[in-house]
């Protein structure tokens, strides 16, 4: 075999393997074998029901034979003029056979039923021997002269055979043998025709599902915002099916991928925006600082301006580090880093964060609501009192002088509540996030205008790292922040 042919049956055997392993084929080759198997079961019940019938009826005749040959005993078959058996109402190819004691057996086949008969050789005839005399019907082989069904009995003497050919008995099974045969392969042709399109048909769902599943698979998905509209059509999603169920799956999934997607470009932009805000909150303390470095620089004779010049560094130095030190704890907070578990008496951090806040602002009326008994939390004593600090301070720098600010314990956290001018509407669902700051021309605006904006997100960072809730209301003159944290057992 040469290269080249051989490597064309080789692609092509690849090729008709690669076939088989599809679902269409492997259902419509199990559904050949099918009919197939069920073709050759139906011909074999067949087929052995009606062998075992013509077998009876066979039976019944050489029975019937043997009755009417006993009504007139025969003489020795090869003296005809003394029979007094009527060959000719015998069936042709019928065996009579006679076997007397001392002398060898004589067996005669009965022609055409005009008389005529054929006698055989002594070594066929001698089989005959073997047949017991009780009258049950027994198959002989006899050598040319085919299968014979006989029975035999004692007449005197004497014993005599009857027998009947299994020939018309073989050629009928083996023509409906033959017939089943060609049927079989017909009925198999037909079902894999019929497989094949039925199949296809069923299958023609799944294919659309695939299709769809391919155009999703061919969309650029590395970077940007993604628009996911590719879907199974509603008519391929009816979960009673099984095309349906992988339809509505494919549809479930394509919808989470999508979210997902969103979500990461909006984090990606929300990391982006964080740098960018990041590095602009920086800017300015490290331009001031670079500013009056230069000034000290330009007059290292001048006493005051070198005194003003190290006071500003030093306040911009705090305010960059205090900025700093926020970045590391919401860095630390979203990698997930635990906080302490420690039982936390809230009603004593409550009471020394408002008692700091009346001496910070004065004008401000501040009331601390707590219950009888002691509100313990589980959390970092630490982190929850910077929790309660960014609150009082957020509130006491957006509110006027004047304004009454409640700080209230409850019994799964804590509650701060102002009279001031309330939220921006259009920052109060984004007052949590980071950097999110307000006109400085207004009175409020959901974070310090000159601050970096982080106040409110760190909040609900620590908070979230508890396992807790932060809830914003706000409405011209009452606003309330809720905070809700695991409550110590026992």
């Amino acid at each position: 075999m040469t290269g080249p042919l051989r490597a064309r049956l080789l692609a092509r055997a690849r090729a008709v393997a690669d076939r088989l392993r599809s679902l269409t084929a492997r259902l419509v080759l199990t559904a050949v074998v099918l009919a197939l198997a069920v073709s050759v079961l139906l011909g074999t019940a067949t087929t052995l029901v009606m062998r075992h019938a013509l077998t009876e009826r066979l039976d019944s005749e050489v029975r019937s034979t043997l009755s009417s040959v006993l009504e007139t005993p025969p003489t020795p078959p090869g003296v005809q003029q003394q029979t007094r058996v009527d060959l000719r109402n015998l069936a042709p190819g019928t065996l009579i056979a006679l076997l007397e004691p001392g002398s060898d057996p004589q067996a005669i086949v009965v022609g055409d039923g005009r008389g005529e008969r054929d006698t055989l050789d002594d070594r066929v005839a001698s089989r005959l021997e073997d047949v017991d005399p009780d009258g049950r019907v027994e198959e002989v082989p006899l050598g040319r002269s085919g299968d014979y069904l006989v029975a035999a009995t004692t007449l005197g003497e004497s014993t005599v055979v009857v027998g009947l050919p299994t020939r018309d008995v073989d050629d009928a099974v083996g023509q409906l043998v033959l017939a089943e045969v060609l049927l079989g392969l017909l009925v198999t042709l037909l079902a894999a025709a019929a497989a094949g399109v039925v199949v296809r048909r069923q299958l023609r769902p799944l294919t659309e599902v695939a299709a769809t599943a391919h155009r999703v698979a061919a969309l650029p998905l590395e970077s940007g915002e993604i628009e996911l509209a590719e879907r199974v059509p509603e008519r391929l999603t009816d979960e009673r099916t099984e095309a349906g169920a992988v339809g509505a799956a494919l549809n479930t999934l394509l919808a989470h991928v999508e979210s997902s997607l969103t979500a990461r470009h909006r984090s990606e932009q929300q990391v982006r925006q964080f740098v960018a805000d990041a590095s602009h909150e920086l800017r300015t303390p490290l331009a001031t600082i670079a500013g009056y470095t230069e000034l000290a620089q330009r007059r290292p004779d001048d006493t005051g301006t070198q005194r003003t010049a190290l006071t500003k560094v030093a306040e911009e130095s705090v305010r960059m580090t205090a900025l700093v030190e926020d970045l590391l704890l919401l860095a630390r907070l979203d990698s997930g880093r635990p906080l302490e578990q420690q039982p936390v008496d809230l009603t004593r951090l409550l009471l020394e964060a408002v008692s700091d806040a009346r001496v910070l602002a004065p004008s401000h009326h501040w009331r601390l609501e707590l219950p009888e008994d002691v509100v313990e939390v589980v959390g970092d004593d630490q982190r929850l009192h910077q929790v309660v600090t960014n609150l009082l301070t957020n509130a006491r720098k957006h509110t006027p002088e004047g304004s009454t600010i409640t700080v209230a314990a409850t019994p799964t956290g804590f509650t701060v509540h102002d009279d001031g001018p309330g939220f921006d509407p259009e920052l109060a669902e984004r007052a949590f996030e980071r950097f999110v700051r307000g006109d400085a021309s207004r009175t409020r605006g959901g974070v310090d205008p000159g601050g970096a904006g982080l106040g409110l997100s760190l909040v609900e960072a620590i908070v979230a790292a508890h396992g807790g809730t932060v809830l914003l209301t706000s409405a011209p003159g009452d606003t309330t922040i809720e905070v809700r944290l695991p409550v110590a057992v026992g």
